[in-house]
Formats: C-alpha cells, structure tokens, sequence
C-alpha cells in the first residue's frame, strides 16, 4: 500500500513478447511514480498531530477512533486468535525455530501450510499487469524488520508527509512512539510503504507503523500512521499493511531464506501486493472489498478495486490466501531458475497473502530490510541477478515470476477455523514457540 502523485495515462500494448513492443510507445510514468494516492491515508492512521499516547484498539487493529461507523463501510471483522484447525491435534511439530527468524505461533496464518480440504478457485491474475512492459515482475516491498530490543530507544514523531511527495525527514506533529533502534541504522526519505516493525524491550511486544523515515543517523524518526501492537508469540495477524491491516513481519522474505543449496523454499506463507485495478474483485461496498484475514481495503478500494476489468471475481479480494493447487505439476511449470523453484514450492504448500495494492502496475513481494542487511542485497548474490525485476526485461526470472502467477488460484475456504483450507496440512507444523 502506499502512493502518490496522480499517473499519467498509459498506453496499452499489443503482443505476447516483450521484446518485441516499442519501448518508447509505452509510459513509464504509471509504473515509475509512488505507490498510492497523494492523499492517502491508511483506515489506521493517526490523522492527528499525535501528541496523545496510542489510543486502545479493536480486535481487528483499527484504533477505535479510527474504526468505520456504518455497517456498509466496515471491513469484515478478524479475531486476532484464530480458532484452530480440525486437524491440528493429529499434527506433530518437529525441529527447533526462532521466534526472531520464523514468529507467531504454529497456527498462526502466517505458518499454516495448505490443507488436504483446500478448495480453489482460479485467481486469474495478468502476468503483464496493466499490458504495461514496465511493470513491476516482481516488484519488491521492503519491510523495516527492526528486532533489536536492547538498542538505544529513538522517538518516532508524527510526520503529515506519508505519501503527498513532501519529505517525510521532518516531522510536523508530536510523539507517536519510542522504539529500540540501531543509532547508525538509517531509513531515507522515499514515497514508498515503508511498513516497520520494532520489538521492544519485553522481547515479546511488536510495534507497527508506516511509512517509517529516519534520514540522519543517531536522529529521530517519523511516521504517519499507528497500528495494533501485536506479541511475538501469538497468532500476529494484524499490522502495518495499511491496504488490509495486515502483519509487516508474518509472511515476509526473510535473510536466509531463498537461498542455493536446498529444492524448498520458505517454510510459511508469503505477502504479496497486487494490481488491484485489475487483479481484485470490483466491489461496491467497503465491506466487500476485503476477506479474512485481511481487517479493511484501501480506503480508495470502492470506485477502484478492479474498475479496469470490471473484475466480478468475488473470491480476489483483498486478504486472499493464494496457492498453486497440490494437483498442479511443479515440474509442469516449466520454470528456468532456481529461486523460482523454491518459490514454488512455497507457494504450493503455504501460499501467499494479497496484503496491498501495487497502484501502479506490477506484481510485489514483501521481503526484508533492516539493520541485519537486505533480501535484496542477499538475493543478488547468492543468485547474480535483481529480485526486482520488469516485464520489459524479459529475463528468466521476470518469466518464472510470471508463470507463478498464472498457476496461482485462491484458497476460497480460508476461514479462522480452516486456516489453509482445512483437513490434512502438506507439511508438519512449525515447531511450537515460547517465551
């Protein structure tokens, strides 16, 4: 979620190659801009100066200020602590984890592996979103993944900039929290989502916030809009997703994850933002623009949720469980790297969540960056080449990428009783975690 400045119109393209479009007759200017309204706010926002401490908040992390007051506008609600799976009790845990590298608890969404009672309806994504070659294929949504808990405490103010363009260096409001921080890490200004999570002093409680700015080292830093604290131990739904009020650690590439030397890839679900214009169902209400276990949409959601395509797929909405079905052949894929591979297989046995929108074309991952280092970096060089990519690129990840999404259907029976669908789970649960 995030954005800014209106686009600029964009010109379709024909054809099935990239390579062979003119990339002159294409606009960058949709895909190159921020990634949301100038004037957007999260349904979470602080949309005050902030001066006042974090307000108490309902169980789906809106803070109760903020929450929707008509029953036509309010999102869907969410419990925070699902109800378990049927087959849970038949599953055995095995091996150790750490709660830093892999949170929440072993039924927590973001840790259930699909189930034997799955049922899948066809997501019918567009690998070239918006027939734009300068889509993002993949696209990466970094994550300020902060779990320094004895670091020096840093105050994070209030800034109105969140993604106007305007500079969010600078903060034009109060105190909204103090968090451990490294004093020499740094986050630059940008206009993109800059979801963070901090874990404090308890080493159990996560703070939330986006779009998180620290532009000097050993300085304060800012932010805009302030979510449900969630423990590092339970069932971690909710967070700084602003698009679906989702988690913004749960579910995200981790540093050694994806890497050479294994055929699997990471052992729990992923996020994934996508091209709502086209990609999501055109609903009318707020209420039915977003399933569980996402707690809202984008406050823009009604007039622009699948307004491109007049998209009456009711089950893309925004907080569905996407998954290649276990009846589909990997192999079948035809996929021509590596991270693809591993990547697949996770997206078979766990899926991926819709967390937000692109709003410009693309197609995004959610992976970390923070003080121990960047997916990113990591990714070029274990494998040579950018994990973000565009379609213009033509590349063989870009295509991997590509084919992933055309495999990938919805969990339509995702519920807080059948997580993944319910029934026998494809892989052991994660072992269990304690504080």
């Amino acid at each position: 979620m995030v954005l800014a400045p209106v686009f600029a119109a964009l010109a379709a393209c024909g054809g099935s190659d990239p390579a062979s479009i003119d990339p002159a007759s294409i606009s960058l200017a949709e895909v190159e801009t921020s990634v949301r309204p100038a004037d957007y706010a999260p349904d979470t926002a602080a949309t005050t100066a902030a001066d006042a401490p974090v307000t108490d908040a309902s169980p789906d992390g809106q803070s109760v200020a903020d929450a929707p007051t008509t029953a036509a506008d309010a999102p869907a609600a969410a419990t925070e602590t699902p109800t378990g799976n049927k087959s849970l009790a038949s599953v055995t845990a095995v091996g150790g984890r750490d709660p830093l590298k892999q949170p929440f608890a072993s039924n927590s969404i973001w840790n259930m592996p699909i189930g034997s009672g799955a049922r899948f309806v066809r997501a019918n994504l567009n690998s070239r979103p918006g027939n734009n070659i300068w889509a993002q294929m993949p696209g990466i949504d970094d994550e300020k993944i902060i779990l320094k808990p004895t670091a020096p405490l840093v105050n994070i103010n209030y800034s109105s900039a969140a993604w106007t363009g305007r500079n969010r260096c600078s903060a034009t409001g109060g105190l909204m929290y103090q968090v451990p921080m490294p004093s020499n890490y740094v986050i630059p200004n940008t206009n993109k989502n800059s979801s963070a999570v901090f874990l404090m002093r308890d080493g159990r409680t996560l703070v939330q916030t986006q779009p998180v700015a620290r532009c000097t080292a050993g300085g304060p830093a800012t932010s805009f809009a302030k979510f449900s604290n969630v423990d590092l131990y339970d069932s971690g739904i909710t967070g700084a997703h602003g698009g679906s009020g989702l988690s913004a650690i749960g579910g995200s590439i981790r540093l050694g994850e994806l890497r050479p030397g294994t055929t699997t890839g990471p052992r729990h679900a992923l996020k994934v933002n996508v091209y709502a214009k086209e990609a999501l169902f055109r609903c009318t209400t707020r209420s039915a623009c977003s399933r569980w276990p996402a707690t809202t949409s984008d406050s823009y959601a009604v007039g622009w949720y699948g307004s491109a395509t007049g998209n009456g797929n009711t089950a893309m909405k925004m907080g569905a469980l996407l998954a290649i079905p276990g009846s589909t052949s990997i192999t079948s894929l035809r996929l021509e790297t590596t991270p693809a591979k591993q990547l697949a297989w996770t997206l078979q046995n766990y899926g991926a969540y819709i967390v937000d929108d692109t709003y410009a074309p693309g197609f995004d991952i959610s992976a970390e960056d923070g003080p121990d280092g960047s997916k990113r970096a990591e990714f070029r060089r274990d494998w040579g080449f950018d994990m973000n990519q565009k379609v213009q690129g033509n590349t063989a990840w870009m295509r991997d990428i590509q084919r992933l999404m055309r495999a990938l259907n919805v969990v339509d029976n995702n519920s807080p009783t059948s997580i993944g669908g319910g029934g026998t789970p494809r892989q052991p649960l994660a072992p269990a975690i304690a504080p």
